[in-house]
């Protein structure tokens, strides 16, 4: 079997799939999308028309969306680290917390730094203003949730901190966690000390200057 793995070293989203890929030592082939060329984006739509990253080829499967590839990897590709938990509720919950991750942090974080990126008359000071404050209530949820150590759904790495990584590490980046967040802020720094997050993290940082600032 061959994989393959289209992405961008400074996606969120791709994070993701890559801590789930380093978590098992999955072997795959990187393919780098610069989607401002032409014949790059060209040959990616065709692939997945969507064009969004990462999408996962397996021989003559293509399969996209970060938390699908991560349970297609859980069940063709098992390994030590299992994402999804065998036992029935807590898998539902596995997922649901996924979720919440990515349309609660994750999201409202894609819309400060997307807006960022927009001419200074195109801005939506309105939208910025929703998304920060569903920051900041999305962080008071996790910290009165988050178990005192360990992972996202206690003992087990999940999916659930595959998707918890690069949805608080670009968060904190538009919307600090600040001093009142300590479970929060002890789970992330967990989170960057484990080795397949660091070797993302580290993979990432030669890129970390593209990473849009806020306007001055």
């Amino acid at each position: 079997m061959s994989l393959t793995l289209y992405y961008h070293p400074l996606s969120s989203f791709c994070w993701k799939v890559l801590i789930a890929l380093y978590e098992n030592d999955v072997s795959f082939t990187p393919k780098l999308i610069n989607l401002g060329d032409a014949d790059e984006r060209a040959a990616f739509l065709k692939l997945w028309p969507i064009g969004k990253f990462p999408v996962l080829r397996d021989e003559q499967r293509t399969i996209p969306e970060s938390s699908i590839i991560i349970e297609y990897l859980d069940q063709h590709y098992a390994g030590r680290t299992r994402f999804i938990p065998d036992d029935p509720d807590l898998a539902l919950r596995t997922r649901l917390r996924d979720r919440f991750l990515d349309l609660y942090l994750h999201m409202p974080t894609q819309t400060v730094v997307f807006d960022r990126l927009r001419p200074a008359d195109a801005r939506d000071p309105l939208g910025v203003a929703d998304a920060r404050s569903r920051l900041r209530t999305s962080y008071a949820m996790l910290e009165a949730e988050l178990p005192p150590r360990g992972w996202a759904m206690g003992a087990p790495f999940t999916l659930a901190d595959c998707a918890a990584l690069p949805a608080l590490f670009y968060a904190d980046r538009v919307e600090p966690l600040g001093d009142g967040l300590p479970g929060v802020t002890a789970y992330l720094d967990r989170l960057k000390a484990r080795p397949s997050v660091a070797r993302v993290l580290a993979e990432a940082q030669p890129y970390f200057h593209m990473f849009p600032q806020e306007p001055g």
